[in-house]
């Protein structure tokens, strides 16, 4: 039987799972996939929200008889589809195959570290209570994934302690090589026929990395991309490399665990690890205020910059000096004069012309740290020189990779050429499910008071579909404003992106029954809350990339260097692709109903407004606020 007829009327998930219904447009897909894998084709497949793409890339991926790698966008969605999406499909197909999870080194605890992290005494009180839970947890652990150890915050100053980079890993010469949880998952990984990764990991080795990963590519047979709209932005962080205080910083505290161990006589390493700390802060001091995110020439001719700049210079040069006398005592210290030796060349070199490939500087600070990128200012070549060496077959899927009807931006920013291509309908009835609305009297978006008049069309709206409602925004200035504007106005919860978790503002979200969430950034996509709890998306402004910043401008410069267009070119596709990511947060099933307002009058004041409501989901359309009330009220009378 074929992948399209298992997942019909007639198949297996119809009989074993309960209330699986069966969806063309998720039957089309599965067919596709499996023709190209059948193929060795490449496809790029937009699929609608709720067509079940999950199970139309596993169902061909398990029956294919292939080594197939699945890369999802994120490690919490990796979980999901091992863990709960992967054994549901093969016990609806009723086949027993190997499958594996695999996420990157940090992911796992070193034991080596864990050993050298409990010889440290100047650890804080917390950080020591986290070791001791990890301690215990490590006895018992069979995986050694982090994500196990609930109790223990993702971001917990613990971590980078007791896991392992390619950087500060021992390699075959650790101690605990045998042990090594992450040898074990690559094993498992090499032995199985599915491998479940993420963007990030498949991106690090492309980038070659991580050594000791690169045999498993290669054997792979069949790539399939989830997600794959943020493959783009992913590959070029990837491509590229940095230096951050984190690294350095990092090095500082292996070089006194490493010497403290096999060392302790060579007293002056702690003394210069404590100069690369100090070092360090003042490079960080000197690139001035916190929350920046700027082009490095911009600021690279500072006398205080260049000053502490090579003060962090010299202090690594000394160090790589005494490291290299120490590195004969130990793997460890060894691999500490190498990470010491790479740091200070990347910082030598650091905004100086490559050659070949054309790379964007920036930097960016936070209240203690920075990061010195260096991004490519165009992936598709690299992208594609990587994937045509993998031979095999790739599918590319997400719900928004086409901009209007056209796939050829999402194509062409990874290099793809010789594709095959489909748009796969979502089973949702949007006309009837769904009320789009663009409010008149809005000023222009670049108005002061833009927010305020905004919020004032808003409350109204709130008032009608009784809270229950995401008002995304395209900046946290705007998102703070309009919290401020709300305040007292309104009689529902509010929710604030930044006061707690984003998992918790979620949870909290979904218990009120009436809330309001205001989000920006990460909750416009990733998030879905299905059933009553959200009947009312807002959305600000048109999410067009701000031009000052650096990666963008530069991108930008590019474009129209080479005699392109780089707003219709760039620009315009990427908030194509943002607005559809926002929209689709309201209807994520086939019982949920409500309005999506659209606020920005650019809509219909500009020629390009109807390509954003082209690429959108086929939804009732209107400009008058009584439609939006009669809609509320048929959905209520519906409902009783």
């Amino acid at each position: 039987m074929e992948a399209a007829q298992l997942l019909g009327n007639e198949g297996p998930f119809k009989e074993k799972l309960k209330g699986f219904i069966a969806r063309q447009g998720q039957q089309q897909l599965a067919g596709a996939i499996e023709q190209v894998l059948d193929q060795q084709q490449v496809l790029v497949a937009e699929a609608g929200t709720g067509i079940g793409k999950t199970f139309a890339y596993l169902v061909p991926a398990l029956l294919s008889g292939r080594k197939t790698l699945i890369s999802t966008g994120t490690r919490h969605l990796q979980d999901q589809l091992y863990h709960r999406d992967l054994p549901v499909v093969m016990d609806a197909l009723d086949i027993q195959l190997p499958v594996s999870l695999l996420k990157g080194r940090s992911n796992y605890l070193c034991l080596h570290r864990m050993k050298i992290a409990s010889d440290q005494g100047y650890l804080t009180p917390e950080t020591q209570q986290h070791l001791q839970q990890i301690r215990r947890w490590s006895k018992a652990t069979g995986s050694g994934d982090i994500a196990e150890v609930a109790e223990v915050s993702e971001d917990a100053r613990a971590w980078p302690l007791v896991t392992s980079t390619s950087d500060n890993c021992l390699g075959a010469e650790c101690p605990d090589w045998s042990d090594c949880f992450v040898v074990k998952a690559r094993r498992a990984a090499q032995e199985a026929d599915v491998v479940v990764i993420n963007h990030h990991l498949l991106l690090a080795d492309m980038a070659i990395k991580e050594e000791g990963f690169g045999e498993l590519l290669p054997s792979a047979e069949a790539f399939i991309i989830d997600e794959a709209h943020q493959l783009p932005e992913t590959a070029a962080r990837f491509f590229g490399r940095a230096i951050s205080s984190r690294q350095l910083k990092g090095l500082a505290t292996d070089i006194v665990a490493e010497q403290l161990r096999d060392a302790p006589d060579m007293g002056d390493l702690r003394d210069l690890a404590d100069e690369l700390k100090l070092a360090t802060q003042n490079f960080r001091l000197a690139l001035g205020a916190d929350k920046q995110r700027q082009a490095w020439q911009e600021i690279a001719g500072q006398t205080a910059l260049q000053k502490s700049r090579n003060q962090l210079q010299d202090t690594l040069q000394e160090l790589a000096a005494n490291l290299e006398l120490a590195a004969e005592r130990g793997k460890g210290l060894e691999q500490c004069y190498q990470r010491c030796l790479q740091l200070q060349q990347m910082l030598g070199n650091y905004g100086e012309d490559t050659g070949e490939q054309a790379y964007i500087y920036w930097y960016e600070t936070y209240s203690q740290g920075f990061v010195l990128n260096m991004t490519p200012l165009d992936v598709a070549g690299l992208f594609r020189s990587q994937q045509q060496s993998l031979n095999g077959s790739w599918v590319f899927t997400s719900a928004t990779l086409q901009v209007g009807r056209d796939f050829s931006h999402f194509a062409g920013s990874l290099g793809l050429e010789d594709y095959q291509q489909g748009y796969f309908q979502s089973p949702f009835d949007y006309p009837r499910q769904a009320l789009m609305y663009i409010p008149q009297g809005l000023p222009e978006p670049n108005s002061r008071d833009y927010t305020e008049q905004l919020i004032e069309q808003v409350i109204p709206l709130l008032n009608v579909s009784g809270g229950r409602a995401f008002l995304l925004f395209t900046s946290y200035r705007a998102l703070n404003e309009a919290a401020r504007l709300l305040q007292d106005r309104i009689d529902f919860p509010i929710l604030i992106q930044g006061s707690q978790p984003k998992h918790q503002l979620l949870e909290d979200f979904k218990d009120s029954g009436n809330g309001v969430l205001l989000g920006t950034g990460s909750f416009w996509e990733g998030v879905d809350v299905r059933g009553e709890a959200l009947s009312f998306v807002m959305i600000d402004k048109l999410p067009f990339a701000s031009p000052g910043d650096p990666v963008m401008q530069a991108r930008l410069d590019a474009i129209k260097h080479q005699g392109g267009n780089a707003f219709m070119d760039y620009q315009l596709p990427q908030a194509v692709i943002a607005l559809k990511q926002g929209a689709g947060r309201l209807i994520r099933d086939v019982s949920d109903h409500g309005v999506l307002m659209l606020a920005d009058p650019r809509l219909y004041s500009k020629q390009y407004g109807k390509l954003f409501l082209s690429s959108l989901p086929n939804m009732s359309l209107t400009r008058e606020f009584a439609d939006v009330c009669d809609f509320y009220q048929f959905q209520a009378q519906q409902q009783a």
